[in-house]
C-alpha cells in the first residue's frame, strides 16, 4: 500500500460522527495486541494551550534523555505530523503499513454498524507507533474535552489540564463547571495531575481528581512569583494551601520570535522560549511542573539544564509564528475567542502601524465573538482554506464588518488573500493570519515552499525518484523516459498539484502526482502532496508562464518559486537559459562563493573520533595550520568539543578555554591573521561561540542547526557566516534508529525549517551554509543517498558543506576506521562534482588535490591555462 492510498482511507473516516466513549479504540488496540500497556503516557488537556504545553514538556523530557512520543493535532501539512518520535514525524511507509494491517478490521467493523472515527484510528495508530519505537514516554494532546476522548483509553502516569473556557458548548456542556468535569476526568489514582485553572474551573477539576484519587499541582502563569511555594501534595484535592507549587512571570518579548518567563517555587530561574505571549507564561509552567512529576515517576531526575534547553527549543509552528519581519506577518490558528483576545494581548507587544488582517475559520466557530475579540485591524481579507467545514468568506466579512472593521474584501484562496494583505502592507505595518490551523497550513506552505531539483541520472535514478515521490510501479513505468530533462519536486495542496501535473502536461513536458489515480482524495484535511514535474528548459519556461497566467488558485506564487529553481525567472522573450542564478552583486564574497572550497578540521580535543590530541599543545595547533596553508586551505575549523558516538558533553568554561588560546594563537600564521584563510568554530554553545567570534573565529559551525534561540542571536548580533547543520543529536546518540521516507527530501524540509528561523532572527541568508549532516542520525546507506544528491540541497538558496571525512559511512564499503583516506577523497570528488560548495576534511592536501580535478573535470580549466607539462 502506498502512503496517499492509506491516507485517503484514514480521511474517508472522518464521515463517521463522534460518539462518546473510548470502547471503539480499546477494541483496536486490543485488536493490535494492547500497545498502550507497553508505553507510559502523559495526557495533556485544555482549552488552549494544550498543544503548547504539550510540545513544552516533550521537549524538556528529551533533553532530560529520554525518548519521547507526542501526539497532537491537527497538522499543518500532512497527517504524519500528528505522531513525532524524539523530534521527528511518523513516516510516511509506516502509516501506509498501519492502514494496510487494519483496513480489514476496521471494514469489517463498519459492516457491522461499529465504525471507528478519524481521531480514534489515529489515536491508536500512534500508541501503536510509539509501542513500536520503544519510546519511554509519551505525551497525548486530547483532541476534545478529556473523558470520552480516544487518548482516554491509555492509563497515564501524569495528567494536566491547562485552562478551561467556553467551547464546544454543544458536547462538553454549557458551563465551564461542567467542560472542566469533564476535562478533569482524564485525572488516574496516583497519578500527579498538573492544572493552571482559576477560578471555578479550578474548584471543580481539584474536586474531579480528588474523587479519582489523584495529586493536584496548581501552577500559576504570569502570577506574582514572590508568593509562589512548594505546594503540599499530600491530600489529593487538598485546598486548605492555595499556594502554586509553580509560578510563571511573563518577562516580555526577548525577540521577534523569542520571550522569557521566570519561574519561582519548586525552579527558580529565568528561561528562554520560542513561543510569545503572555499566556505562554501558564503553559511553560504546566510543562515544568509535569515533566517534573514525569520523570520522577519513571525514576529518573529532571535536571536544570534540561528545562532550560527543552524551554528554548520547543518551536511550535502556526502558533502565533512570524514569518516574515517587514512587514512584520504573523501566522496563528486562534479560532475562538478566547484564544482571540489572547492574540490581541500578544500583538499588542509589538510596534507597528497599521494592521490587515487575513480571517479564514470552520463553520462551526463563532464567527461574531472571535472576531470582535481580535485586534483592530486598517483592512481585512477573508478566504477559505481547501476544507469542506470552511466557513464562506462572504459570511467572515460580514462578521469583521460588524466587529468594525471598515475595508473588508472576500477573498477565496488563502496564499492569494496573504499576497494581498502583504502588497497592501508597508514596512512598518503587521499583517496578520489567523482563525483556523488549516488556513495556517495553506499560507505557512506557500511561504517556506521549496522546489527542488531532482538528481536524475538514468532510468533507475528515475525510478527511485519516483518512488520516493509515492508514485506506483505502474506510474514509474509510465515516466522513464526523458531523464535528459530537469526534474523538479514539490509539494502542494491537492488541487494545485493537479493543476500543476496537468499544465506540465499540456506544455510536452511529463508529471506524476504521489499516490495513485488523480480520482484519490488528494490533499484531504490539508494534506500536502507531492508532485515532479519534468521537461526540457523551453518547456519548463512554457509552464511557468502558464501557471503565472492562471486566474487565482495560489499558482501565480508557484510559478515565480519553480522559475527561481530552474533559473528562468529572468527570462522572457530573449532571455537566456540560467539568467535566474546569477550571483547577486551585494553578496558577500567568499572562497565558496564561485569555486569549491576546502575545510580543514582543527580538533583541540582529547576524544575525537579521528584526530584526537594531535593539536591541544598550541605549538601543535598553528603547525598544523600552517600544514594546511601550504596544501590549499581555505578555511580552519576549530573544534573544542567532540560529538562522535557516545562522546562526554564538555562545559562551557573547559570548551572555551580550548578553542579561544586556539584562534589566538593560529592568528599568527601569515594567511590566516590577514583573512586570506577564514577561521571557523565548531561548536552548539552560544557563549562559546561568541568568545570565539570575539577571540578572531570568523564562522560559527552550529551542529544543533541554530536550534537554540540565543545561537541565533549570537549570530545575527555578529552578521557573520554560519553553518547550518542537520543533526538528531548532538553528540551523536549510537542507539538511535531514525526512519527516513526519502532522506534527501526529509532532510531539506528540516533545515528549510531551520532557515525560517534564522530569517526571523535577523541572519542574512546570503550568510548560511548548509550541511546535510553525514553521520549524523543517519545510516550508511542514507549518507550515501545525501552525498550523491548533495547538489539538491541548492534548492535552499544557500552554499552546501558536505563533512564525510574519515566518517563510518566508508565502513559499509570495507574500510576500517584507519583505513579510510582514500575512501574520503573519493567521497571529495563526488561532493565536488555534484554541487558540493564546501567539503570538511582531515586531510587538506589530498582532498584539494580532489576538489581541483573535480572543477578541471567540470570546465574550469576551458578557454586559458597552462598546456599540459607532459609534452607529445
Amino acid at each position: 500500500m502506498y502512503y496517499h492510498e492509506a491516507a485517503a482511507f484514514l480521511f474517508d473516516l472522518r464521515r463517521f460522527s463522534v460518539k462518546p466513549g473510548t470502547e471503539r479504540v480499546e477494541a483496536l488496540l486490543a485488536h493490535l495486541g494492547d500497545p498502550h500497556e507497553e508505553v507510559p503516557f502523559v495526557q495533556i488537556a485544555g482549552s488552549n494551550g494544550k498543544g503548547s504545553a504539550a510540545r513544552l514538556t516533550e521537549s524538556v523530557l528529551r533533553e532530560a534523555g529520554l525518548s519521547v512520543g507526542l501526539y497532537t493535532s491537527p497538522h499543518l501539512s500532512a497527517l504524519a505530523e500528528r505522531v513525532r518520535v524524539d523530534g521527528r514525524r511518523m513516516t510516511e511507509s509506516a502509516i501506509a503499513d498501519f492502514v494496510a494491517e487494519v483496513r480489514p478490521w476496521l471494514v469489517d467493523r463498519a459492516a457491522a454498524g461499529e465504525p471507528l472515527t478519524f481521531f480514534e484510528v489515529v489515536t491508536a495508530m500512534a500508541v501503536r507507533e510509539f509501542a513500536r519505537r520503544e519510546v519511554d514516554v509519551a505525551v497525548l494532546e486530547v483532541g476534545l474535552g478529556g473523558e470520552y476522548d480516544a487518548t482516554s483509553a491509555v492509563d497515564p502516569v501524569a495528567t494536566a489540564v491547562t485552562n478551561v473556557s467556553l467551547e464546544h458548548t454543544d458536547v462538553l456542556g454549557d458551563t465551564i463547571g461542567e467542560i472542566a468535569r469533564t476535562k478533569a476526568r482524564i485525572a488516574r489514582p496516583d497519578a500527579p495531575f498538573v492544572t493552571a485553572c482559576e477560578g471555578e474551573a479550578l474548584d471543580v477539576v481539584r474536586e474531579v481528581a480528588g474523587e479519582a484519587g489523584a495529586p493536584v499541582t496548581r501552577v500559576t502563569g504570569d502570577g506574582d512569583a514572590d508568593d509562589a511555594g512548594s505546594a503540599d501534595e499530600g491530600d489529593p484535592g487538598d485546598e486548605t494551601d492555595d499556594s502554586p507549587a509553580l509560578a510563571a512571570t511573563y518577562e516580555g518579548r526577548v525577540s521577534a520570535t523569542d520571550a522569557a518567563v521566570s519561574l519561582a517555587g519548586e525552579r527558580e530561574g529565568t528561561y528562554r522560549i520560542p513561543l510569545v505571549g503572555r499566556h505562554q507564561a501558564a503553559n511553560a509552567a504546566v510543562a515544568v511542573a509535569l515533566a517534573d512529576r514525569t520523570a520522577a515517576a519513571l525514576g529518573t531526575d529532571l535536571p536544570d539544564r534540561a528545562v532550560r534547553d527543552g524551554l528554548a527549543r520547543a518551536t511550535w509552528p502556526g502558533r502565533f509564528e512570524v514569518v516574515d519581519t517587514a512587514p512584520l506577518t504573523v501566522l496563528d490558528g486562534a479560532h475562538n475567542p478566547a484564544a482571540a483576545r489572547t492574540l490581541a494581548a500578544t500583538l499588542d507587544e509589538y510596534d507597528y502601524d497599521d494592521l490587515h488582517l487575513v480571517y479564514a475559520a470552520m463553520h462551526d466557530k463563532d464567527h461574531a465573538e472571535t472576531a470582535a475579540g481580535l485586534p483592530d485591524a486598517a483592512t481585512a481579507v477573508t478566504c477559505r482554506p481547501a476544507i469542506d467545514r470552511a466557513e464562506d468568506p462572504a459570511v467572515l466579512a460580514a462578521a469583521l464588518r460588524s466587529a468594525g472593521v471598515d475595508e473588508v474584501t472576500a477573498g477565496d484562496d488563502v496564499a492569494d488573500a496573504l499576497a494581498t494583505a502583504t502588497d497592501r502592507a508597508a514596512d512598518g505595518d503587521c499583517v496578520l493570519l489567523v482563525g483556523s490551523l488549516f488556513a495556517v497550513a495553506e499560507a505557512r506552505a506557500a511561504t517556506v515552499r521549496t522546489v527542488r531539483e531532482r538528481t536524475v541520472r538514468g532510468p533507475d535514478d528515475a525510478a527511485h525518484a519516483l518512488d520516493a515521490a509515492g508514485v506506483p510501479p505502474e506510474g514509474v513505468a509510465a515516466h522513464r523516459d526523458g531523464v535528459d530533462h530537469r526534474v523538479f519536486t514539490l509539494r502542494l495542496r491537492g488541487d494545485r498539484a493537479e493543476r500543476v501535473a496537468s499544465e506540465a502536461r499540456a506544455v510536452g513536458g511529463g508529471a506524476a502526482l504521489g499516490g495513485l489515480g488523480a480520482d484519490e482524495d488528494r490533499g484531504a484535511a490539508g494534506e500536502q502532496i507531492p508532485v515532479t514535474v519534468a521537461g526540457t528548459v523551453a518547456e519548463l519556461r512554457a509552464l511557468v508562464d502558464r501557471l503565472d497566467a492562471a486566474d487565482g488558485g495560489g499558482l501565480g506564487g508557484v510559478a515565480a518559486d519553480l522559475a527561481a529553481a530552474a533559473g528562468i525567472d529572468a527570462c522572457g522573450p530573449g532571455g537566456t537559459e540560467g539568467e535566474g542564478d546569477a550571483a547577486d552583486p551585494e553578496s558577500p564574497d567568499y572562497p565558496w562563493t564561485d569555486r569549491t572550497a576546502v575545510m580543514g578540521v582543527l580538533n583541540v580535543t582529547p576524544d575525537s573520533f579521528h584526530d584526537g590530541g594531535r593539536h591541544a599543545d598550541l605549538d601543535d595547533a598553528v603547525a598544523g595550520v600552517e600544514r594546511m596553508v601550504d596544501a590549499g586551505v581555505d578555511v580552519v575549523d576549530v573544534g573544542g568539543e567532540s560529538t562522535r558516538p557516545g562522546a562526554e558533553p564538555v562545559p562551557v568554561e573547559e570548551e572555551i578555554e580550548r578553542v579561544v588560546p586556539t584562534i589566538e594563537a593560529i592568528q599568527s600564521v601569515p594567511a590566516v591573521g590577514s583573512g586570506e584563510v577564514l577561521v571557523s568554530v565548531d561548536t552548539r554553545k552560544p557563549a562559546v561561540a561568541e568568545a570565539a567570534l570575539d577571540a578572531g573565529a570568523d564562522v560559527i559551525n552550529d551542529v544543533t542547526g541554530l536550534e537554540d534561540p540565543e545561537m541565533r542571536s549570537v549570530v545575527a548580533d555578529a552578521d557573520c557566516p554560519v553553518i547550518v547543520m542537520h543533526s538528531l543529536d548532538a553528540p551523536v546518540d549510537p542507539d538511535a534508529d531514525p526512519e527516513y521516507d526519502d532522506v534527501v527530501g526529509e532532510v531539506v524540509d528540516a533545515l528549510r525549517e531551520r532557515l525560517a528561523l534564522a530569517d526571523t532572527a535577523g541572519i542574512d541568508r546570503d550568510r548560511v551554509i548548509v550541511d546535510p549532516g553525514l553521520g549524523f542520525g543517519k545510516s550508511p546507506a542514507e549518507d550515501f543517498e545525501l552525498l550523491a544528491r548533495c547538489g539538491e540541497f541548492a534548492a535552499l538558496g544557500c552554499p552546501v558543506l558536505v563533512g564525510h571525512s574519515h566518517k563510518s559511512l566508508y565502513g559499509a564499503v570495507g574500510r576500517d576506521a584507519d583505513d579510510r583516506e582514500h575512501a574520503t577523497v573519493a567521497g571529495t570528488a563526488l561532493a565536488a562534482d555534484r554541487g558540493a560548495d564546501i567539503v570538511r576534511v582531515h586531510d587538506v592536501a589530498e582532498n584539494r588535490a580532489a576538489v581541483d580535478v573535480a572543477a578541471a573535470v567540470n570546465g574550469a580549466l576551458r578557454g586559458g591555462g597552462d598546456p599540459a607539462e607532459d609534452g607529445e
